[in-house]
């Protein structure tokens, strides 16, 4: 993640470039990482919000250039907390795939303790019909796209490449 940070200055300026969407985790630490982006965006000279805004940060023209920090640009997470979201309403399996994860002894985990959503998600991906990647999942329609922080990024990705 911190070589995509560092990225940030020589993607903006690559010349032609019309628009550059960046869509990062903001971790455990959403101030932090807020603060590396920022960082990172000066040196290419181009001042970002003091904090991420919530439907998504987009600044300057030519390039224009978005900032999404997953999962939803005010909570500390990752990809999977977004899709954790993603799963539907009422379904039977993920209360079983969290309660796997939390079965398995502290000593026996061979993930961290702030990876537990990311091994809860991929405990519940395991029990579809064709496990595989969360995106395959999207496309199967195992996950939903019509929740609140679906639409939120969606917005986001068409104010930023324009429709």
């Amino acid at each position: 993640m911190e070589k995509i940070i560092e990225s940030i200055t020589n993607e903006i300026k690559v010349s032609g470039r019309l628009v550059v969407g960046f869509v990062l985790d903001a971790n455990d630490e959403l101030d932090d990482r807020w603060a590396s982006i920022r960082h990172h965006f000066g040196q290419a000279s181009l001042d970002l919000p003091g904090k991420p805004r919530s439907s998504g940060t987009i600044v300057g023209r030519l390039p224009r250039v978005g900032v999404w920090l997953m999962p939803d640009n005010k909570s500390p997470g990752e990809l999977e907390d977004f899709v954790a979201q993603m799963i539907p309403d009422g379904d039977a399996v993920w209360p079983l795939a969290q309660q796997y994860i939390k079965d398995i002894p502290e000593p026996d985990r061979k993930f961290a303790a702030t990876k537990i959503r990311r091994a809860e998600v991929y405990a519940w991906l395991a029990t579809r019909e064709n496990p595989g990647p969360m995106g395959a999942a999207i496309g199967k329609h195992d996950l939903t796209t019509d929740g609140t922080v679906c639409r939120e990024f969606s917005r986001w990705l068409r104010r930023l490449f324009g429709e």
